[in-house]
C-alpha cells in the first residue's frame, strides 16, 4: 500500500509525461487489480494522461477493476468517443454492469459510438435482470466445435482470444451452439492433434440457466469447485458463463444484504460503500426499521405501566426486568441465527419445521436449567441485603424470578427458530426475522411471562 501511494504521488505531481512513462513499465508488471487500485485514485485529468500509455486491451482490463462509482465519474468527465475506446476493451460483464448504471439519456447518446458488436453484446447483456445468472454472465469465452479436429480446436481458441482468466474451461457445442460438452485447455494442449474434440470432452457438466437466481449459481460454482459455469438458455444454447470471481462477488453482497437485514438496516440499491455513502443515506438505511419497533415497543410500555402496583409492592422485580429481557433476546437471537443460517446453506427446508422446532425445544429446555441456577445464584448473591416484604423470602422470590427466566429461555428461542420459518413460508426473506424483530417481540413476551409468574407466586 505505500509503494501504490508513492505512485500516486508521482503521477500527480509530474507535469511532463514523458518522465510518466517511465513509471508505466513499473505498473505493467504488477497485477491488474494492483494497478487499478493506483490509478482510479488520480484525477480525472491526470487519468486521461496516464491511460494511453497502456495498449487498449490493459485499458479496458484495469477500468474494468475500477469501484462502479469511480467509472461513472470517469464516464462524465470525459469525451463519449474517448471513453468508447475504454468500453469497447473493458470485460464484458463488467461493461454491462456500468452501462446499466447511465441514466437513459447517457445510454442513447453514447451507443453511436461503440462498434456494432459490442452494442449487441452490451444491450443483450443489460436485459437480463441483475439478480439472475443472464445478468452477471460474461461473453468472453472459447468455443470449438465437436466435430474438429484438435489441432482445428486450438486455432478456434487463438481466434476467439478469450482474456487470461476465462481460458481455463473450453466449451464443446453444436452448428446450432447447443452445449455438448467441456474440455480444459490442458486436455486440449496434450490431445493428439488428430483426434477429434467430442473424443476428449466431458459430457456430465453442471450448468445455470439464464434467469437462475444469481445465488443459486454461486453456490453450485462453490459446491462442484469450478472456475467458471456455463449459463444455458430453455434450448440449451450457450449464452454465455459465470466465473468464479463473480460467484465471489455475488456472495459477498448477498452477506452484506443478510446482515444488513439481520441488523434492521433497510437494504437499498446504493452502489456506495460506508464512507462514500453519506449521513442522511446512512440515516434512511437505519430510521425505517428503529422507528418501527418503537412504536411497536409501546406495548412494552404498556405491560409495563398496567404491573406498576406490583413493581411498587415488590421493588426487586424492577431490579432482575432487564436480567430477563437480556437473556431472552440473546437466546432468541441465537435460535434465529442458526435457523436462517441453515436456509441459506440449504441444510434444511421449511419441510423441516417441524423436527426445527422440536430440537430447539430441547434446547432451550438445557439452556433454560443452566441459566435458571445462574441467575438464582446471582439474585441470592447481589440481592442479600435488599428488604422485601415480611410474607415473602429471598429465597422464594428468587425461585419466582429464575422460574420466569427459565421459561423466557424456552419461549424465546421457540419464537427465535419459528419467526424465519414463518417470514420464508410467507416468502420472504428470512433475514428479516433476526435481532432487533426478536429482541421487540421477545421483550414482549418476556414482559407478560415475567409479571404472569409474579402474578401467579407473589400476588
Amino acid at each position: 500500500m505505500e509503494r501504490n501511494g508513492k505512485l500516486i504521488s508521482w503521477f500527480e505531481e509530474l507535469s511532463n509525461m514523458e518522465r510518466a512513462r517511465e513509471l508505466v513499465p513499473v505498473l505493467q508488471k504488477m497485477p491488474v487489480v494492483e494497478v487499478s487500485e493506483i490509478l482510479q485514485e488520480l484525477s480525472n485529468e491526470t487519468l486521461l494522461e496516464v491511460l494511453p500509455m497502456f495498449t487498449p486491451e490493459q485499458q479496458g482490463l484495469v477500468f474494468s477493476e475500477f469501484d462502479i462509482t469511480r467509472q461513472l465519474d470517469f464516464f462524465q468527465h470525459t469525451s463519449r468517443k474517448r471513453f468508447a475506446r475504454i468500453f469497447e476493451n473493458m470485460v464484458s460483464d463488467s461493461r454491462a454492469d456500468l452501462y446499466q448504471h447511465f441514466t437513459q439519456q447517457e445510454q442513447i447518446s453514447f451507443l453511436p459510438y461503440l462498434s456494432k458488436t459490442t452494442r449487441e453484446d452490451v444491450l443483450k447483456l443489460s436485459s437480463y435482470d441483475p439478480e439472475t445468472a443472464g445478468g452477471i454472465m460474461s461473453t468472453d469465452f472459447a468455443t470449438v466445435r465437436e466435430n474438429r479436429t484438435c489441432a482445428q480446436a486450438i486455432d478456434k481458441v487463438r481466434i476467439d482470444a478469450p482474456s487470461n482468466k476465462m481460458v481455463y474451461y473450453i466449451y464443446a457445442v453444436d452448428s446450432e451452439m447447443k452445449l455438448q460438452g467441456f474440455l480444459t485447455l490442458k486436455d486440449l494442449i496434450l490431445a493428439n492433434p488428430e483426434s477429434q474434440v467430442s473424443d476428449i470432452i466431458y459430457r456430465e457438466f453442471a450448468y445455470a440457466t439464464l434467469d437462475e437466481d444469481r445465488e443459486s449459481v454461486a453456490q453450485k460454482i462453490e459446491k462442484y469447485d469450478l472456475v467458471a459455469i456455463p449459463v444455458l438458455n430453455e434450448e440449451n444454447q450457450l449464452m454465455g458463463i459465470v466465473h468464479h470471481d463473480d460467484a465471489i462477488e455475488v456472495i459477498r453482497a448477498e452477506h452484506t444484504e443478510d446482515m444488513e437485514k439481520f441488523m434492521g438496516i433497510v437494504p437499498g440499491s446504493e452502489i456506495l460503500n460506508y464512507t462514500q455513502t453519506g449521513v442522511l443515506g446512512h440515516f434512511r438505511k437505519r430510521v425505517v426499521w428503529l422507528s418501527s419497533l418503537a412504536v411497536i415497543g409501546l406495548i412494552s410500555g404498556m405491560i409495563i405501566h398496567a404491573y406498576e402496583e406490583a413493581l411498587s409492592a415488590l421493588i426487586i422485580l424492577a431490579l432482575y426486568m432487564p436480567m430477563v429481557a437480556d437473556t431472552g433476546g440473546n437466546t432468541g437471537s441465537q435460535a434465529a441465527t442458526v435457523v436462517i443460517r441453515a436456509l441459506a446453506l440449504g441444510q434444511v427446508t421449511l419441510k423441516n419445521w417441524f423436527s426445527i422446532l422440536y430440537k430447539e425445544a430441547r434446547i432451550s429446555i438445557m439452556l433454560a436449567l443452566v441459566l435458571g441456577v445462574i441467575a438464582f445464584g446471582k439474585i441470592l448473591f447481589l440481592s442479600w441485603e435488599t428488604e422485601v416484604p415480611e410474607q415473602f423470602s429471598l429465597l422464594y422470590l428468587a425461585i419466582g424470578i429464575s422460574a420466569a427466566l427459565s421459561l423466557q429461555v424456552i419461549t424465546s428461542t421457540i419464537l427465535g427458530a419459528a419467526l424465519p420459518l414463518i417470514v420464508k413460508r410467507l416468502g420472504g426473506d428470512p433475514a428479516v426475522a433476526a435481532s432487533p424483530a426478536i429482541t421487540t417481540m421477545v421483550d414482549i413476551t418476556g414482559l407478560l411471562i415475567y409479571f404472569g409468574m409474579a402474578t401467579l407466586m407473589f400476588f
